[in-house]
């Protein structure tokens, strides 16, 4: 006989459900997280027990542990299961129960559980861009400063050499001076964390057929390449482009009934780092050749956010192929 069982997992404390395969509840149990209970939970469940949890806060450990108890993990998709929790009765029990109910029809919406390898690239990656975005608050800060002493800079590139020497002849009042001294230190050493980060993530790529491939394109750098690798993961899973678009959460809503149809805006729900990355590589020149034509016909009619939009999610078509196949033919073509 087969066991399912549902946890609703938690930062501090979980709840556990097992069902039997008509649906029946066998036990259940409330236990301080750690790796030695939860290893006793799932071998309460019997021999290699179906178990789901949801894709939740720190669900990396629980999901090892579990395959090292002989489990089989099964990674519940917030999203898929969000419409469950409008019921009337909504507790802990509750939610493990309906997990493990949901497994033991077939009706679980699962998400994918990347190998420790691709959780350890994500990590970085992640990191990388969660720093970028405080450096770029920082920076913000700076013109922040400046502008309430009146001093506007007239330059192109303000954090090149001219940029640096600007600031150093800029004399400001003492609280202002303190704040700009303070959040170029700032700067520095998100700088020095960022490029120790890049040559890091640099080297558990470099050997990355798919990652050398994908920068063959117009406006995907190492810090783009880097995201859709890690991001993606496993691109074989995706069984065309299309749905890797709409994983990503590129394409438009889709509300239809009966003889009515409604596109709305694309839907964002799927990663957020590959969306991004996908539409700032094509912000500046369009994506070049391949693509180019894309987001002109579509901008032309619609738009131009529309048409950097359409030119991304070509673009990640293109990175499909590239990831899949080590090649993207239509580049040697227009060569």
């Amino acid at each position: 006989m087969t066991a399912y069982v549902g946890i609703d997992l938690h930062r501090r404390r979980s709840v556990a459900a097992c069902l039997d395969e008509e649906g029946e509840r066998l036990w259940w149990r409330r236990f301080e997280n750690s790796p030695l209970t939860m290893a006793e939970v799932v071998s309460e469940a019997g021999l290699a027990p179906e178990v789901v949890l949801e894709a939740t806060w720190g669900w990396y450990w629980a999901a090892d542990v579990i395959t090292e108890a002989g489990g089989r993990v099964h990674l519940a998709h917030p999203l898929g299961i969000k419409g469950f929790e409008n019921r009337r009765v909504k507790n802990d029990l509750a939610d493990a129960t309906m997990l493990a109910d949901l497994l033991r029809m077939g009706r679980l919406p699962e998400s994918w559980i990347p190998p420790a390898s691709v959780r350890e690239l994500r990590e970085l990656v992640r990191y990388r861009h969660k720093l970028s975005q405080l450096r770029a608050g920082l920076k913000g800060q700076v013109h922040a400063v400046l502008g309430k002493e009146g001093v506007i800079p007239h330059l192109v590139e303000m954090w090149g050499p001219a940029g640096h020497a600007f600031l150093n002849d800029t004399q400001l009042g003492d609280a202002y001076q303190y704040r700009l001294e303070s959040l170029r230190d700032l700067i520095e050493v998100y700088d020095t964390e960022i490029s120790q980060l890049d040559a890091r993530i640099h080297r558990q790529l470099g050997d990355n057929v798919g990652y050398r491939t994908i920068q063959q394109l117009n406006g995907v750098g190492p810090v783009h390449a880097a995201a859709f690798v890690a991001e993606i993961g496993e691109v074989s899973r995706f069984t065309h482009p299309k749905r890797l678009c709409s994983w990503a959460g590129l394409t438009p809503r889709l509300r239809e009934s009966d003889t009515k149809t409604y596109l709305g805006g694309i839907t964002k729900q799927g990663s957020t780092l590959v969306r991004w990355s996908a539409i700032e590589a094509v912000s500046r020149y369009h994506g070049g050749a391949p693509i180019r034509d894309t987001y002109q016909r579509v901008a032309d009619r619609r738009g131009r956010n529309i048409g950097r939009v359409a030119a991304a999610r070509k673009l990640l078509t293109l990175v499909y192929y590239g990831l899949r196949d080590g090649e993207i033919r239509c580049l040697h073509e227009a060569a």
